[in-house]
């Protein structure tokens, strides 16, 4: 009896061990993949790049190739459609980033007197709160530690690194061709593989259409904030209209964060170049443009499935910028859901999705849940 009872408390020890080494290796086989994604950024970068921008490309590519089927009597040559989109994007990020580039630098340039500026307003400021305030000398300390320009310090770092990223443009541009090149061969390929198999065989086109209507979207809402930001501030006149556009549009991709971090510097400009009145003018025309696209259009237009919890958009933030710097910041929210894409896509790991989605999501889901049990 006893040693039955004792093999039995061996066994149980042994399978406990094996599921703590499978945890500790599992653990240690993520740290080894992380440090590995942190030290290959210069070269992962430009593909995960060229994968968003493929998944953008790729529903206008097919119907591209559907009116040149009809134009062209004899069948075009699959390539065409593809080089076309691709030569369409280069030209537009050409005449962008140029524009951009001289953005960045006339901004850089002016960078320091603004900064300066600040520095006096905030003296001035200090001196104020202690005369009228009667407050202790212990401010002027506390102010020491608070800089705000480290706003547009932020600004400069975030848009650099990106344009220091799409020096790689060849490399990304050459990546897109040979990637929408293989999509159109990529669903047969998947079919000869695992016909056997309908759930494995939905997964993957379930993932890469529910990612590209995202990125769809979003990219579509992020262009008429970045628009509609470039004609308030260019109505404000404040300097770098242009620049603040596309810091807008960039910065919708990150939910929430993203549109503070791009409101902050414009409207510390507004401040520095004609004084609080325009500045608070540039705070409520962002919060209106803000509530009006990512508030009201953008989920109306997302549907249900594709919100990230706020913790976990700024965890992300601080995670995939850790890991790919300023740009990782950009690609952080993206990134995050193609991550709760695929775990959506299979029922045991359906929880975490739910879990790292937003609460709209999940009182969907409820809805859904009990719905089906009526």
């Amino acid at each position: 009896m006893h040693d039955k009872r004792s093999c039995a408390i061996i066994r149980y020890m042994n399978n406990q061990g094996g599921k703590n080494s499978s945890a500790l290796i599992s653990f240690a086989a993520l740290i080894v993949v992380i440090y590995g994604m942190q030290m290959a950024k210069e070269l992962l970068i430009p593909f995960i790049i060229a994968s968003f921008l493929t998944l953008l490309a790729y529903r206008p590519m097919i119907w591209l190739q559907n009116k040149l089927y009809i134009l062209i009597p004899n069948k075009p040559p699959i390539f065409l459609p593809a080089l076309i989109i691709v030569f369409l994007m280069m030209l537009l990020l050409i005449i962008i980033g140029g524009v951009f580039g001289n953005s960045i630098g006339d901004f850089t340039a002016a960078l320091p007197g603004y900064q300066q500026r600040l520095e006096v307003m905030k003296e001035g400021l200090v001196e104020f709160a202690i005369r009228f305030f009667n407050l202790d000398k212990s401010i002027e300390n506390l102010s020491e530690m608070i800089d705000p320009g480290w706003a547009m310090e932020l600004v400069v770092l975030i848009l650099n690194s990106l344009k220091d990223a799409l020096t790689n443009a060849f490399l990304i541009i050459f990546t897109m061709v040979f990637m929408l090149l293989e999509a159109t061969s990529f669903s047969a390929k998947f079919k000869a593989a695992f016909s056997g198999n309908k759930d494995l065989l939905r997964r993957p086109q379930v993932f890469i259409e529910s990612l590209g209507h995202y990125l769809a979207i979003k990219t579509v809402v992020s262009v008429a904030t970045g628009v509609c930001t470039g004609i308030l501030t260019w109505s404000l006149g404040l300097d770098f209209p242009f620049l603040w556009a596309m810091l807008a549009f960039l910065l919708n991709y990150i939910p929430t964060i993203g549109s503070i971090i791009a409101a902050v510097p414009a409207i510390l400009l507004g401040l520095i170049q004609f004084g609080p009145g325009i500045a608070i003018a540039t705070a409520v025309g962002f919060a209106l443009i803000n509530i009006l696209f990512g508030s009201a259009i953008e989920p109306r237009l997302m549907g249900y499935g594709v919100g990230i919890s706020p913790l976990v958009v700024f965890i992300s933030l601080v995670f995939w910028g850790w890991v790919f710097g300023p740009v990782g910041m950009l690609l952080s929210v993206p990134l995050t859901m193609a991550l709760k894409l695929v775990l959506e896509s299979d029922i045991q790991t359906k929880w975490i999705a739910i879990l790292i989605g937003s609460e709209r999501d999940a009182n969907y889901e409820i809805r859904a849940r009990n719905t089906s049990k009526d």
